[in-house]
């Protein structure tokens, strides 16, 4: 019995598809989900999205978000998914770098929202980095 999978950010719906198991990065831990899980809410956090089917995994960067798990579905709700394949690691790089001085040039105790849009930024990138040096190595 497969489940539905299906991730959405702003921009567009990434992932449509019936997998085995899905292995997310969840604040309490790394979560995976099989078919008929018990149903559940729970946030995303920065990190490493995994989708088995057929054998095959297939491994996602994904942002902060949502997760909503049924017996028969899930739908992750986040602000980037990309495909470890799409990662452009300098470019990547290059922003993660850019957001550091970011944070290094704000004085501390001010400006709290900029400070928690740099920290996404440097969370998100890197995610996309450890995932994608990671695949570099196996």
């Amino acid at each position: 019995m497969p489940l539905k999978l299906e991730i959405v950010t702003p921009e567009a719906r990434i992932f449509s598809d019936e997998v085995d198991t899905v292995v997310l990065p969840g604040y309490e831990g790394e979560m995976g989900v099989l078919p008929a899980h018990a149903n559940l809410v729970t946030t995303l956090k920065p990190g490493e999205l995994r989708i088995t089917k057929g054998g095959k995994t297939t491994e996602f960067a994904v942002g902060e978000g949502l997760v909503e798990v049924t017996g028969t579905a899930t739908r992750i709700l986040t602000d980037l998914a990309i495909d470890a394949d799409k990662i452009d690691e300098a470019a990547v790089q290059e922003a993660l770098d850019r957001a550091q001085k970011s944070l290094a040039d704000l004085k501390p105790g001010e400006q709290q929202e900029e400070v928690a849009a740099v920290m996404a930024i440097i969370q998100r990138s890197t995610a996309q980095l450890h995932l994608k040096r990671k695949r570099r190595t196996v």
